[in-house]
């Protein structure tokens, strides 16, 4: 979460007189706060919290995040341990920071630590955080994480999806091919083919033609929605404060994005109820799964089509930004790495042979290329600062008694850098995970990318599918290389941080076809 990206009115400042008004009265609403401070301050000893840094009167330790949560807070837990408390606006706060600890946590505390505070944009932008991931914990939770993870995101029905995946694909080498002998963008070319991929999964077809939605005006929407769902919103660090996003303009920019999803949505699942034609059993998208699951009647608390909607808001924009962010990082990382890069297009090469489609049963064989994608979501773990869980009860964790209410962040990317548990932690090595049993399923506490618990992400199997194959094609079809006069010195690797974090500038590189025919 960019938690310092506020913005005045969509980046326009008010008046003068407006912006004086508005400082006034949030300095006269903040003076009330230094009173509940001090008893703060008073009762924390007697909890016996985990150690932190100092705070400051009313905003506690929110000057120390930065542009970069992730890395801040790593910095953070080598003064203060692996375990620290923050006092973030009003709420109180621990950091977890080593593989120890979340295994503690996860495996003596799931239940407890498997809250979600409210957040202010998801109330208001997910039809009141009815989806899987801000949804509180509980019985309609329970229900909609078993609805995906046997109908929606099951290893069947990702298996489903592999004409999807292929046919994807070789629309992207064809728009990379286009581009030799010149360069390309394949930053933008990877946002395509991951929004079609979800796309066509989700609503049974991409947008790349038009049609009910431009692919430009989805797009802006999801970039919209990563900037609105991973910025600093105030009334999310103090919530007695939470009237001031009417004041600011932000809960008007919330809900101007909310009608453009919920109009695209309904034109969706209208286009499902309507059709003529049924869709084939094994090519059903997921509307047309949660519609049957609705009409079924056999669900015990039966679905909304606001239910319907927030679930495919999830997989719609999660979806497609951790896949177009790691398959960016991914083949920023081959271009730094050359040797890797020749290692893993040797072994698809010698598997995929003179074919010039991989396919998905092509990629039990690639075992170099897996280690590959392991050590990418290692150093680049699609949301490197987990979603926030809150304790509904009070919990001890490694020697430290916490109250409940309290937000947890699990700081993914420092345990995947962890140098107590992996050798080199900096270097890009694909090598470490070869003869491993390490995986990114949860169970291994030093590598845990997409989560671990209850609240582990459950497109686990979907994504991993999706960067596999789109990686393993693109270096079957393609040599590799950058632009004449760049060195891999020469890339800007500034990160964005939002609710994924993907590079601030675009890859533009040469891809050079490897079939003659391609050319």
């Amino acid at each position: 979460m960019a938690l310092f990206q506020f913005q005045f009115f969509n980046g326009e400042l008010p008046s003068q007189t407006l912006l004086l008004s508005f400082i006034l009265v949030i300095t006269l609403s903040l003076l009330f706060k230094l009173l509940s401070s001090f008893f703060y301050g008073v009762s924390r000893t007697k909890l016996n919290l985990p150690p932190g840094p100092p705070k400051l009167p009313i905003i506690g330790n929110l000057h120390q995040l930065g542009n970069l949560p992730h890395i801040s807070l790593h910095h953070l837990s080598n003064k203060f341990g692996p375990i620290f408390h923050l006092k973030l606006g009003e709420i109180p706060t621990v950091v977890i920071s080593s593989a120890k600890i979340a295994k503690e946590a996860f495996k003596n505390h799931d239940i407890a630590l498997a809250g979600r505070p409210q957040l202010f944009p998801a109330k208001h932008l997910i039809y009141n955080c009815t989806d899987i991931t801000f949804s509180p914990y509980g019985p309609y939770w329970r229900q909609v994480r078993k609805i995906c993870i046997l109908e929606l995101l099951s290893a069947k029905r990702v298996q489903s999806f592999s004409f999807i995946r292929e046919e994807e694909v070789a629309k992207l080498v064809h728009r990379v091919a286009q581009g030799y002998p010149g360069t390309i963008n394949l930053s933008k070319n990877l946002r395509i083919f991951a929004n079609n991929v979800v796309c066509r999964a989700a609503f049974g077809r991409c947008f790349t033609q038009g049609g009910v939605c431009r692919e430009e005006d989805v797009h802006e929407m999801l970039a919209e929605s990563q900037v609105l769902l991973g910025g600093f919103n105030l009334g999310d660090y103090f919530p007695s404060m939470e009237w001031i996003h009417t004041l600011t303009g932000s809960k008007e920019r919330i809900v101007r994005l909310f009608q453009r999803f919920d109009q695209f949505f309904n034109q969706m699942i209208e286009e499902h109820l309507n059709t003529t034609t049924r869709v084939r059993a094994d090519r059903k998208d997921l509307i047309d799964v949660l519609l049957d699951l609705q009409k079924s009647g056999s669900l015990e608390m039966p679905l909304t089509t606001d239910n319907i909607k927030a679930i495919i808001m999830d997989m719609f924009a999660a979806g497609t930004d951790t896949t177009f962010g790691t398959l960016v990082w991914g083949m920023t990382e081959l271009l730094f790495n050359p040797k890797v890069m020749q290692k893993a297009q040797l072994e698809i090469r010698r598997v995929v042979g003179e074919r010039g489609t991989v396919l998905d049963s092509d990629l039990t064989q690639l075992h170099y290329l897996k280690s590959v994608t392991k050590e990418i979501l290692r150093l680049h773990p699609p949301v490197p600062l987990s979603v926030p869980r809150e304790s509904t009860e009070v919990i001890n964790i490694d020697r430290y008694r916490i109250p409940a209410k309290t937000r947890f962040f699990v700081n993914l990317w420092a345990i995947a850098r962890d140098p107590d548990t992996w050798e080199s932690p900096e270097a890009f090595k694909p090598e470490r995970f070869i003869g491993s049993s390490i995986d990114f399923r949860g169970h291994d506490f030093e590598f845990i990318p997409f989560g671990a618990g209850r609240r582990i992400c459950p497109a686990i199997t979907f994504g991993s599918t999706t960067i596999e194959l789109a990686l393993a094609q693109l270096l079957h079809s393609f040599d590799w290389e950058l632009p004449s006069g760049v060195t891999a010195k020469d890339l800007d690797l500034t990160e964005v941080f939002g609710i994924s974090m993907h590079r601030s500038s675009d890859l533009i590189v040469v891809a050079k076809p490897h079939f003659p025919s391609m050319i």
